[in-house]
């Protein structure tokens, strides 16, 4: 999805919030800048600064401006989100997963900004406020084992490598899904692994799950999802059509097997595609 500058709207194609998400992109561009400059200063100073093997001071800059990003929109949002702030470990995961990786060669100068970007076949990598988000609602720990709808570039699936023990994840476009896995495996994200295939329907040798996400609008809450989360699991899918409001949903099993639902906010994410 690209954002309509003109007017502060997203065009369909992955997640989006009205005013946020345009404003989310002119912040993230400045506390870029700004991250660079306190970047000369920590380096001036001889402060120390954790950098990934091979990878340039300016990207762990750019990661952190990104963040910093995250954090304002969390603060802009927290009436509808219920929260102040996400997740420490949420949040220090988005500042190690070098997002860059995970978009095509002429859209990588635009990677941390905090906007969702295309990725090919008609699909986007998520917003990274809507990756976060995501992620912090499902309430996840190391012992965890989740299963993602919507494999994408892999980004997702990564940020959550860092948060659980085992992540599953389901891609329907297939070369999406070849491309994600070897990019996975080549970054060494050894706890995620990936399958083709109609993600409607889960996983069923897997199951169940602590937690779901879904990256992709449904019309409904998929009954099959339902069944492959355990009791006292999460579920976060966007819910509604593509020409009309969508809203992220939170869905918590409880322990009799009932469903307890609430909507966090309105988005727009690409569809849900399949025979059903």
């Amino acid at each position: 999805m690209v954002a309509d500058l003109a007017s502060g709207f997203d065009r369909p194609g992955g997640s989006w919030l009205r005013r946020q998400v345009f404003w989310g992109w002119v912040t993230g561009f400045t506390r870029t800048v700004a991250g660079v400059a306190g970047l000369a200063l920590c380096m001036a100073g001889g402060l120390p600064l954790a950098v990934s093997a091979g990878e340039g001071l300016g990207l762990a800059a750019q990661r952190r401006g990104m963040v910093e990003a995250i954090e304002e929109m969390v603060a802009e949002t927290r009436m509808e989100i219920g929260k102040d702030r996400l997740d420490p470990q949420v949040m220090a995961i988005m500042a190690k997963v070098p997002r860059h990786e995970f978009v095509p060669e002429d859209v990588r100068a635009s990677a941390y900004l905090n906007r969702p970007l295309p990725i090919g076949y008609g699909q986007t990598i998520s917003q990274p406020y809507i990756v976060a988000l995501m992620s912090d609602l499902l309430a996840i720990g190391p012992e965890d084992t989740v299963l993602e709808v919507g494999t994408g570039s892999g980004y997702q699936a990564a940020v959550l490598s860092g948060l659980v023990k085992d992540v599953y994840s389901m891609e329907i476009i297939e070369p999406l899904g070849r491309q994600a896995k070897a990019r996975l495996e080549r970054l060494g994200y050894a706890n995620v692994e990936t399958r083709v295939g109609d993600g409607y329907y889960g996983w069923a040798a897997h199951a169940p799950f602590d937690g779901i996400i879904v990256t992709a609008a449904a019309s409904h809450v998929p009954p099959p999802l339902v069944r492959q989360l355990k009791p006292g699991g999460r579920m976060v899918i966007p819910v509604g059509s593509r020409f009309f409001t969508q809203y992220l949903m939170l869905v918590e099993k409880q322990s009799d097997g009932s469903v307890k639902t609430r909507q966090i906010m309105p988005v727009r994410f690409v569809p849900l595609t399949g025979e059903h």
